[in-house]
């Protein structure tokens, strides 16, 4: 049993997080802001993390063995949660993602094509980071998203205080309404009408997670003592053909897709550059990954029983 914070955990695979922590017999503790409330038998604590004094006043004296930060978007928050958590967790957990790697955002290092890209990529040790950019502007952190995700990481990496480790996750499916972004709902609701889908014109593969596989890796992290990067995402890519077509095998009709022009705007998932990753550190850690194509249909048929339901 372990005592375990976890900032944000109010929704998708976040809150399931929360559930299997409680389930598993730990003492879990919640800080956002209230907007919901968190599973029985949690200790909710009801703070912005933005604000660093009313954050620390509202944890008070709790401290934790672990805290997995699903809500760290940008340096300045990750610069607060280092200064509130140092001497009160020894072991510290963010949520990151996928597109740190995409090279359409950033100045990186080239990985052939069809080579999966580890970690070291990306090396928050040495990230660059600028505390004096907009973040807390609206617009410019949706445009910088994987940027505030590099910089967060390199924050909390040269921080010290405690021991630190970032979850790379893969685009996370699953869940039917509780896939709050709508991508996946995308494809079946266009397949389902015979419109279009925008895809590139050779589109590259990339990778993706089931919502509770990357519950259960969370939970496998905070319980290991690995620091650093790790990629989260189940075996097998896929591009945006091999999606619809897996959309169409449940909606029983053909995809229809129109091809965009170099640079054009395209459907999610479409990608016309490469940043599949490996997860192949995860595995020498000792996680074992499912394939996409064994739980992909279930996300798939999902997502129409949620239209279904919406209709």
């Amino acid at each position: 049993m372990q005592r375990i914070c976890v900032i944000g955990g109010s929704r998708y695979f976040g809150r399931l997080l929360v559930e299997r922590l409680l389930a598993a017999g730990h003492l879990v503790t919640v800080v956002n802001r209230g907007s919901a409330p968190p599973p029985a038998g949690v200790d909710h604590v009801v703070a912005d993390r933005n604000d660093e004094a009313a954050l620390a006043a509202a944890l008070g004296a709790r401290s934790f063995d672990v805290v997995v930060d699903q809500v760290c978007y940008t340096p300045v928050q990750a610069a607060v949660a280092a200064r509130v958590f140092a001497g009160r967790t020894g072991r510290y957990v963010m949520t990151s993602t996928i597109e740190v790697y995409d090279p359409a955002t950033a100045a990186l290092p080239p990985v052939p094509v069809g080579v999966p890209v580890p970690e070291g990529v990306v090396d928050p040790a040495g990230w660059p980071v600028d505390l004096e950019l907009p973040w807390d502007d609206g617009a410019f952190l949706e445009s910088q998203y994987a940027e505030g995700k590099r910089q967060a990481e390199a924050v909390l990496t040269r921080a010290g205080g405690f021991a630190f480790a970032s979850v790379r996750s893969a685009h996370v499916l699953g869940g039917g309404a509780r896939e709050f972004t709508g991508r996946l709902a995308h494809y079946t609701e266009r397949i389902a009408e015979g419109r279009a889908i925008a895809v590139h014109a050779e589109p590259l593969p990339t990778v993706f997670i089931h919502h509770e596989e990357l519950a259960d890796l969370l939970l496998w992290a905070a319980g290991a003592a690995f620091t650093g990067p790790l990629n989260a995402c189940s075996d097998g890519e896929l591009d945006v053909h091999g999606l619809a077509a897996a959309v169409a095998a449940r909606v029983g009709r053909d995809p229809v897709c129109r091809t965009v022009p170099a640079g054009g705007p395209a459907s999610p998932f479409s990608f016309d550059r490469h940043y599949a990753m490996s997860n192949a550190r995860a595995k020498e850690l000792g996680f074992a990954f499912s394939r996409t194509a064994d739980w992909l249909p279930g996300a798939v048929a999902e997502a129409l029983d949620s239209r279904s339901a919406s209709d």
